[in-house]
């Protein structure tokens, strides 16, 4: 049992799915980025939910509250963002964080000491960091595998292992995962699957209709969408997200009512913009493809990519990410990136604008020197939604 690697002759590839499947609450997923949880303020009709600026809240009565009593355990505005994206996830509930880490670290902690994790070996530097030197410290153990072979991640279970953690499109590497075949053997072994959902959104990709049963997300990415908010969100069934619930309130890594505002203001225009973004990624990815000076280029919507149809399956489009390498080596790397003019040269992703980054010099040095290195000529684009004819240019021009 392998994972999937189909090779066809067009490069433009397949045409990939909706996931929109059945409508919720009776609407389909850009009627529900800009309505659920998003009905007119009450007392005034504005029809943005406002900015509860408030750390507190007044009481009727001694011990009784009107649903919310202090901003740590409960804002309105959060509320409103966690049913939005609880929605176009097509999950029970949302639990907000301020942090896409914060959000991994309330799931790192409803693990026990002595229980086993398996992970991509390809994950966000960031979040192997995390468990390997944080959680790890207090008895959770982990294996980092490639998800993309199922007979390694099988092989990889033991009578402990109690979380399967997948990643994709996966950072840097663009790999593509089988969320499906995944959760199929997490949970034949008593254990759950969580899948970060970062790079695709719930516009391009689904976990939990393929069996995951948690889904993280750095909503300071793709959904806030605008480069000026940080925050973090696991969306998942109510038993479950109960339980994050009260790790939000008890260690308190809760977004500000205006984080969560700007990030609600993100969510309204998510399909439209993931749109764009796949289209000039996409655009981008034919220009590199025969760049003498591009070797290795990852790209899931080219059809030579080795999990192409896997892609075309599981997701709507193929994401704004796409990463390459440049012969010559680190130096020249470097060199490209440091010539971009209309991709800044910065961390992060998913905001309108472009930007490049050196992984092994930047996110991921903080895995430097373990199983999770990255090629040290390998570049990393987060294609905005600028003109692309100005993004190809400006990348040739860098290259030449």
């Amino acid at each position: 049992m392998t994972g999937e690697n189909d090779e066809t002759p067009d490069r433009r590839g397949d045409r990939p799915r909706s996931p929109d499947g059945p409508p919720r609450e009776g609407h389909r997923f850009d009627t529900r980025a800009i309505h659920v949880g998003q009905d007119p303020e009450p007392a005034t009709g504005a029809v943005v939910v406002p900015i509860y600026q408030t750390s507190t809240f007044a009481q009727p009565h001694v011990g009784e509250h009107l649903g919310y009593e202090y901003a740590r355990t409960g804002n309105p505005t959060r509320t409103a963002l966690q049913e939005c994206l609880a929605s176009l996830e097509g999950t029970d509930a949302a639990v907000c964080f301020a942090s896409g880490l914060a959000g991994e670290d309330a799931i790192f902690r409803l693990l026990s000491p002595g229980d086993h994790v398996v992970m991509a070996n390809d994950v966000y530097g960031g979040t192997w960091r995390q468990i390997a030197q944080v959680h790890a410290r207090w008895g959770i153990e982990v294996t980092a595998v490639d998800l993309a072979d199922l007979d390694a991640v099988a092989a990889a279970f033991r009578d402990t292992t109690r979380l399967l953690w997948a990643e994709t499109p996966s950072n840097p590497l663009l790999k593509i995962l089988d969320l499906a075949a995944l959760a199929e053997i997490a949970h034949d072994r008593g254990a759950r699957l969580a899948a970060d959902n970062t790079f695709a959104t719930p516009y391009l990709q689904q976990p939990t209709s393929l069996g995951a049963d948690l889904v993280v997300h750095s909503t300071t990415k793709y959904i806030g969408g605008h480069s000026d908010v940080v925050g973090g969100a696991v969306c998942t069934d109510a038993a479950t997200a109960e339980e994050l619930a009260f790790l939000q309130n008890a260690v308190g890594a809760v977004p500000g009512p205006f984080d969560a505002w700007l990030t609600l203001r993100g969510v309204k225009t998510l399909g439209v913009r993931m749109e764009r973004h796949s289209a000039n990624a996409a655009r981008i990815a034919e220009a590199l493809v025969e760049h003498p000076k591009v070797t290795g280029l990852r790209y899931p919507g080219l059809a030579d990519h080795p999990a192409h149809r896997l892609a075309a399956r599981q997701m709507r489009a193929f994401g704004g990410m796409v990463s390459f390498q440049v012969a010559g080596g680190i130096e020249a790397a470097k060199a490209v990136a440091e010539r971009t003019e209309l991709f800044f040269l910065a961390e992060s992703l998913g905001g309108v604008e472009s930007l490049i980054e050196h992984p092994g010099l930047m996110t991921h040095a903080s895995v430097a020197g373990t199983e999770l290195q990255v090629p040290d000529d390998l570049l990393r684009l987060s294609v905005g939604i600028e003109d692309v004819n100005d993004l190809i240019a400006d990348l040739e021009s860098a290259l030449a």
